[in-house]
């Protein structure tokens, strides 16, 4: 196993991506990236309790060191909100259901940290991702990418941490 390994998670009521990244030292290595997905028909706990398993059995099969999650990006839509609101929860609440804790962190903050540059466009956060992972092209859908994105922000965060 790696010296560390974090997931990321971009959440979403609809589709939450996810990835877990390898980090020796300043290599990165995308161990795993995917998308959960809920059917659009499903009632709106049942939608959760789907994101919840499928994160705990993510967090279960690859025991990462630390996690991070996406912080809501304030939406005008407000149903949109929520129910992203809601799908961070369940996400949060399976962290803690399996010993960790997870850091949050802001779109900027997140760009800041692949591009250095906090309003760079999502293009470049994702040409940044790919090269720093070592893929040729973006994952489709855009919240797998921004999932690689949130870990490889928090693998250089909490790579610091621990060693500052």
């Amino acid at each position: 196993m790696a010296e560390l390994r974090v997931a990321g998670f971009d959440p979403g009521n609809a589709r939450t991506g996810y990835a877990i990244l390898d980090v020796d030292g300043k290599d990165l290595r995308l161990v795993e990236a995917g998308l959960i997905s809920t059917e659009s028909g499903e009632t709106p706990e049942r939608r959760l309790a789907h994101i919840a398993r499928d994160v705990e059995a993510v967090l279960k099969k690859h025991r990462p060191h630390g996690v991070a999650v996406e912080e809501l990006f304030f939406s005008k839509n407000v149903t949109t909100a929520i129910r992203v609101a809601e799908a961070r929860g369940v996400i949060l609440a399976a962290v803690a259901a399996a010993g960790l804790s997870a850091a949050e962190y802001g779109p900027g903050t997140v760009k800041q940290q692949l591009t250095g540059f906090g309003r760079a466009s999502k293009d470049q956060v994702s040409t940044m991702a790919c090269r720093l992972v070592g893929l040729q092209e973006a994952p489709k859908p855009d919240d797998v990418t921004d999932a690689i994105a949130v870990a490889i922000c928090h693998a250089f965060r909490f790579k610091l941490a621990a060693t500052g």
